[in-house]
């Protein structure tokens, strides 16, 4: 099992080199959350990244599990969901080889999320701290600039929105958005009826995301 990891990583380094063509994947996972939300998110983000940046990302879609070697296929996960997350020891050890590898995880807090994915968090990289990323950091200044960091998307409860992220040797290897829900803003209009601009700031985002993760 360890030398196809290794067999994968080179793999994984070596096609990332160019962004044309690369797919993205959903993350599902078990507990019970609805890793399945907002089925329309990921595809309209990479069909907006590709339509204003100049990479050419497969809107092919795809759905991994984190025990998979498949992961280590795409330089990005999408994982988002209101409920509870449980990720089995085999699937933690993956997901680090992977993200430490050069992978990235992206999550987004659909409401509800934040207790049980911080405990699984906390089991992935246990002598890591998830921190608040700064606002100067090159996540929030892609193609697009958020000089105030993470925009605010969705209320939720009231509080400021907030980029959490855990560094590994100084890489930013996993970012999670909190009490913003950008997932939600980059869904069809017509699901939860944002303005556009707000819908805008989402997708922008999201965007400055997936740019950040294929180039760093």
């Amino acid at each position: 099992m360890q030398i196809i990891k290794i067999i994968c990583l080179f793999i994984f380094i070596g096609r990332y080199s160019n962004v044309d063509g690369q797919e993205v994947a959903i993350l599902k996972y078990n507990g019970g959350g609805d890793w399945y939300a907002n089925p329309t998110a990921v595809p309209n983000l990479v069909k907006f990244t590709n339509q204003n940046t100049s990479s050419y990302i497969s809107e092919n879609i795809q759905t991994v599990m984190a025990n998979s070697e498949d992961i280590f296929g795409f330089p990005i996960l999408f994982m988002t969901g209101h409920g509870n997350v449980v990720f089995s020891d085999d699937e933690i050890q993956n997901l680090k080889s992977y993200l430490k590898g050069g992978g990235f995880l992206h999550i987004s807090d659909n409401y509800g999320l934040d207790k049980f994915i911080r405990r699984e968090l906390k089991r992935l990289f246990p002598n890591l701290v998830l921190q608040e990323i700064p606002s100067n950091h090159p996540i929030y200044n892609q193609k697009f600039k958020f000089q105030n960091g993470i925009p605010k998307i969705h209320e939720h409860d009231k509080k400021a929105p907030k980029g959490f992220g855990i560094f590994y040797q100084g890489r930013l290897v996993l970012f999670y958005d909190y009490e913003t829900d950008l997932s939600d803003g980059w869904e069809d209009e017509s699901i939860h009826n944002n303005p556009k601009d707000v819908r805008e700031k989402a997708l922008k985002m999201g965007s400055n995301i997936i740019q950040y993760a294929f180039t760093n």
